[in-house]
C-alpha cells in the first residue's frame, strides 16, 4: 500500500549543493531571470529552473512575474533563517566536540593534563 508522505527538504542540504550555492551568490548581486542565470552554468535552463524551485521551496529565493519573465531574487527572511541554521549547526557541533574532548581528556584534580 502506497503512502503519501510530504518530504520537506532540509535548508542546509539544499543550500549546500554547488550549483545552488552559485545561484545564491549570483542572486546576491540582484534579481535575474532563469535565462540570465543559466548563462553562468554548464547545465540546462530546465536544470536551473529546478534548482530555483527547490531554493524557493525552502524560502531562500522568491520570484515575481513580469510579463513573460519570472525574476528571481534572494528572500531576506530565508537568508536570515539560513544564517541561524549555520550558527545553530556550528554551535551544536562545537558543543559536541568540547564534550568529547572532556571525556577523552578529563581534567586532573591539579588542573594538569
Amino acid at each position: 500500500m502506497a503512502t503519501n508522505v510530504l518530504v520537506v527538504p532540509d535548508l542546509l542540504e539544499v543550500a549546500a549543493e554547488p550549483n545552488r550555492r552559485a545561484l545564491l551568490r549570483l542572486l546576491a548581486e540582484g534579481e535575474r531571470t532563469v535565462t540570465e542565470l543559466s548563462g553562468h552554468f554548464a547545465v540546462s535552463r530546465s536544470a536551473i529552473s529546478q534548482h530555483l524551485l527547490l531554493l524557493s521551496e525552502v524560502g531562500l529565493v522568491s520570484a515575481r512575474k513580469d510579463g513573460r519573465n519570472r525574476y528571481y531574487s534572494l528572500d531576506a527572511a530565508g537568508m536570515v533563517r539560513l544564517r541561524e541554521e549555520f550558527d545553530s549547526f556550528w554551535t551544536n557541533e562545537l558543543d559536541l566536540l568540547v564534550a568529547d574532548a572532556g571525556r577523552l581528556h578529563p581534567p586532573t584534580s591539579q588542573g594538569k593534563i
